[in-house]
């Protein structure tokens, strides 16, 4: 994880476009600021961070589905539940499903696990246009390859 910018995603365990399922990993910092203040003494990951982790391996999922034809970019938070805490140190494992694909809209069930103990699960629905800018998608297109997105699955020109 690197939650200066935001990426909480740190590789693809597995994407499977048919099944239209994805397991990530990401490795909760040891150490960083953003538990000096939650919470002192009990550092705990944020909820808000848990559900944009979920967010973004479902955004994963998404561009491969998609064949990175439409950028996947978030509208509702749906049953967001945090089931336990995850600390600093911990490695996250999040798995995503598509649940609809369709009218410019998709909606997945994500869960988070530490180990195989349930952590979080949200169901999050995406609107999905066309990339905003050539050089976002040259930047994706290199978060994909750093992550383990596999290259079969990416779309060549």
């Amino acid at each position: 994880m690197n939650l200066d910018y935001f990426q909480l995603i740190d590789r693809i365990v597995d994407l499977d476009i048919a099944k239209q399922t994805i397991v990530v990993e990401a490795q909760v910092p040891q150490q960083h600021t953003i538990f000096e203040g939650h919470f002192p003494g009990f550092p705990i990951m944020p909820g808000v961070l848990l559900t944009e982790a979920m967010a973004q391996s479902s955004g994963w999922l998404l561009l491969g589905v998609l064949k990175f034809e439409r950028m996947p970019f978030l509208a509702i938070v749906k049953e967001a539940k945090m089931r336990g805490f995850v600390s600093p140190g911990q490695l996250l494992t999040i798995d995503a499903k598509v649940e609809h694909e369709g009218s410019g809209f998709a909606v997945t069930k994500a869960k988070g696990y530490v180990g195989k103990d349930l952590k979080c699960s949200a169901e999050i629905t995406f609107g999905l246009a066309p990339f905003p800018d050539p050089a976002f998608r040259v930047h994706m297109d290199a978060m994909a390859h750093k992550i383990g997105f596999p290259l079969q699955a990416m779309p060549h020109d």
